[in-house]
């Protein structure tokens, strides 16, 4: 399981490189189990992974659904690089080992023990590993298009991220926004003869800042949230820029739609229209993903609660490729090993007991539905 870790972790699987290195890789260690697992490439190097073990069928199969893909490592100094894992003090460093090479590398390991034991499978059970988490959800989507109408009757769906072994059920969904101020180009020592973009995006970014949007609040996720989290704009020092994007991640709650977003933020940019002639700004929707809210009492959220005897679910603010596994028409819920607070920083790394505890967690978790 260590060794898997790390060998996906030195695949680099951020968008630049792809995932294709990670799913030969997921690939090749299944194969050394006897377990087939099919390779769906596109675009030279992007690619899924799904290993699908099947049974006489007597029950409806269990689905576990990861992703990947990782982000980029960042500017910001590493204790050692951070895509060549490193062990050291019981964790293994890396990017992705939390988020969520750990989860997928003790899932895959528990299936590949669960075989090896002579566990006798009544349903099937099937891993996917899938593309572009991170940014655009483009292989959970490619998976879900492909099998929806090719896999057995599903139980349920596991993802594996990093919840720190809480069962989540619920999540805020993604609203990300790309906002483009305009302006005019003129000599830099004149600026009055131009204008200027990045001045315009200002005042809008102070209002952006302060805007709440309107909402029903949600019992268990609260209200949205919004960060601006990308600014570009101009050409040239000495050239008034005519044109300035900013990208902002919103996460929204049940009942707030993009088009609830979208609509309230063009209605500030027309507001400010009113009181600057020379404002301008268009509004492009660069990704959606719906919140997620899965029955606590469902039975299969209760028989995972019971396998691994946690007595209650939770609430998060982050967002997964749940709400798209969910289009399967099955339950699912999100558990695995690591802490979500170490994603996406510098020196991720998670507890080499937790990948333990998460592999027999896993294994229970098969156990209780294809026994």
């Amino acid at each position: 399981m260590k060794q898997l870790l790390k060998d996906l972790i030195r695949t680099k699987p951020t968008l630049e490189h792809g995932e294709r290195a990670a799913a030969e890789v997921l690939a090749g260690y299944f194969q050394q189990h006897g377990i087939e697992a099919a390779v769906d490439i596109w675009d030279d190097k992007r690619a899924n992974i799904t290993a699908h073990i099947k049974s006489d069928g007597q029950k409806p199969a269990l689905l576990f659904g990861a992703h990947l893909d990782v982000v980029p490592a960042g500017q910001e100094a590493w204790q050692s690089p951070p895509f060549e894992p490193a062990e050291r003090d019981g964790r293994i460093y890396g990017r992705g080992s939390t988020d969520m090479k750990g989860g997928l590398s003790a899932a895959a390991t528990a299936i590949v023990e669960i075989l090896e034991e002579g566990f006798p499978l009544q349903g099937d059970l099937i891993l996917t590993a899938t593309a572009g988490e991170e940014t655009d959800s483009c292989g959970v989507y490619r998976f879900v298009e492909r099998y929806k109408n090719k896999l057995p009757n599903l139980v349920g769906v596991i993802v594996p991220e990093p919840t720190d072994f809480t069962i989540v059920t619920a999540h805020r969904g993604i609203c990300w926004l790309r906002i483009i101020t305009h302006g005019r180009t003129a000599h830099s020592s004149m600026p009055q003869t131009g204008v200027n973009a990045v001045m315009k995006m200002n005042r809008l970014i102070t209002h952006l800042t302060e805007m709440q949007l309107i909402h029903t609040p949600d019992p268990l996720l609260g209200s949205p949230s919004m960060s601006i989290n990308r600014i570009e704009g101009g050409n040239a020092p000495n050239v008034v820029p005519d044109r300035c994007w900013i990208q902002v991640d919103i996460r929204v709650v049940p009942g707030l739609e993009p088009e609830d977003v979208i609509e309230q933020i063009r209605g500030l940019c027309t507001r400010l229209a009113g009181e600057d002639s020379d404002f301008r700004a268009d509004i492009e929707l660069i990704r959606a993903v719906p919140a997620l809210h899965v029955e606590e009492d469902s039975s299969f959220v209760q028989t995972v609660c019971k396998a691994v005897d946690i007595d209650k679910t939770v609430a998060v603010g982050y967002t997964t490729d749940g709400p798209h596994f969910a289009q399967l028409g099955a339950p699912l819920v999100i558990f695995g090993p690591g802490h979500s607070h170490v994603c996406h920083k510098p020196d991720e790394c998670v507890e080499i007991q937790d990948l333990e505890k998460g592999k027999q967690y896993f294994k229970k978790i098969i156990r209780a539905f294809l026994a």
